[in-house]
C-alpha cells in the first residue's frame, strides 16, 4: 500500500517501537473500549426486546425485596400492569423487613388502584413484616409461609446522644437554628421533654395512619387492632390465626390462588420479573439495587443526624 496512510502507518508503528509503554497503553485501551462496545451490544440484546412475545392472559409476578427506601421503581411497574390488558392478575412477592414511611404509603396506595381493575395476591418469603406488611394488606388476598416472619406493625423513631463524648474531646458543638424544634434529636445537645413530647407525638400520628389503614384494608375490627398491632413480629401460623394473612403457602399457591380470583385457567402463562442482564448489572447507574446505590444510601442516613433526615430515614416502620 503507498500514498499518505501507508506513510502515516509507517510513521505510528516507528514510533511505536521507540516507544513501547506508549503501544502498551494504546493496545490496553483499544482492548477495553472493544470490550465496553461488545457488552453493551450484548446488554441491549438480552435486555430488550429478544423475548419470545406471547399474546394472551397473563398473570404477572412483581418482587419487592430488601429495605423499602425507593418506591419509584415499583410504582412504574405496578402503574405498567395496571395498563396492560394482558394482564389479569398480580402476584406481590414480598420479602423485605419493612423501610421508610412514605415509600410504604406510596406503594400501599398503588397496589389499592391496581386492584380496582386486575386481582392482586401477595406472597410472603422469608420476612414481610412492618411496611411490608402494610404493602401486602392492599391486597386481594395473602399467602405466608408458616414460618413467615410478618406483622410488626408500628413505628420507631431512633437517635442517639453524643453531648458528653464530644466534651471529653474538647469539641464544641455550635448549632444556629430558626425554629424551637428545628434541631429535635441533635445528638450534640439534651434531648428535653419538650422534644421527646413533640416526637412522640409524631410517631403516634404515623402509627395512627398504619392501623388505621391496614384495619380498613383488611377489614379488622378496629377493636381489635391496638392488641394485635403492638410491634410483635408473628410467624406465618400466628398471623392467620390473628386475620392477617389468608393463608399458607409458597409462591405457586399464590399465583394459584391469583389465577382462581381471576377467573384463570390453573396453566394461565406467568410474566416472572425480568432477570437484569450481566451488561445491566455492572453498568446500570440508575438501578436501586445496585451495590453502590445500597452503600450510598447507607452512607446517607448514617451521616446525617436526626433533624436533617427526610422520609428515607426517620421515622420507619421497622
Amino acid at each position: 500500500m503507498t500514498g499518505p496512510y501507508a506513510k502515516s502507518g509507517l510513521v505510528l508503528i516507528s514510533r511505536m517501537k521507540k516507544h513501547p509503554i506508549l503501544a502498551f497503553v494504546l493496545l490496553f485501551v483499544a482492548i477495553i473500549a472493544i470490550s465496553v462496545v461488545v457488552m453493551g451490544g450484548l446488554g441491549m440484546m438480552l435486555s430488550s426486546g429478544y423475548e419470545t412475545p406471547f399474546i394472551g392472559d397473563r398473570v404477572a409476578v412483581v418482587e419487592i425485596k430488601g429495605p423499602i427506601f425507593e418506591s419509584i421503581d415499583v410504582l412504574k411497574e405496578l402503574k405498567e400492569l395496571q395498563d396492560d390488558t394482558q394482564i389479569k392478575a398480580v402476584v406481590l412477592r414480598l420479602d423485605s423487613p419493612g423501610g421508610g414511611v412514605a415509600p410504604s404509603q406510596e406503594i400501599f396506595k398503588q397496589v389499592l388502584a391496581l386492584k380496582r381493575d386486575k386481582k392482586v395476591v401477595v406472597s410472603m418469603a422469608s420476612v414481610a413484616a412492618s411496611g411490608a406488611y402494610y404493602i401486602a394488606s392492599a391486597a386481594d388476598k395473602i399467602i405466608a409461609s408458616p414460618g413467615t416472619l410478618t406483622g410488626s406493625i408500628g413505628v420507631i423513631m431512633e437517635s442517639f446522644g453524643l453531648q458528653e463524648l464530644i466534651q471529653k474531646i474538647s469539641i464544641e458543638s455550635r448549632t444556629i437554628k430558626s425554629g424551637a424544634y428545628k434541631d429535635v434529636g441533635n445528638p450534640f445537645r439534651e434531648l428535653t421533654p419538650e422534644d421527646r413530647a413533640y416526637l412522640q407525638k409524631l410517631s403516634d400520628d404515623v402509627y395512627a395512619q398504619f392501623v388505621r389503614d391496614v384495619a380498613q384494608a383488611r377489614g379488622i375490627d378496629p377493636v381489635k387492632m391496638p392488641s394485635i398491632a403492638e410491634g410483635r413480629v408473628y410467624s406465618g401460623e400466628q398471623a392467620l390465626a390473628l386475620g392477617l394473612v389468608d393463608g399458607l403457602g409458597n409462591l405457586y399457591d399464590a399465583i394459584d390462588e391469583a389465577n382462581k380470583l381471576a377467573g384463570l385457567p390453573k396453566d394461565t402463562k406467568i410474566r416472572w420479573p425480568k432477570e437484569p442482564s450481566p451488561f445491566e448489572r455492572v453498568f446500570k447507574t440508575n438501578d436501586a439495587k445496585t451495590l453502590k446505590d445500597v452503600l450510598l444510601h447507607q452512607w446517607d442516613v448514617m451521616r446525617l443526624p436526626l433533624w436533617l433526615m427526610d422520609a428515607k430515614g426517620m421515622p420507619v416502620y421497622q
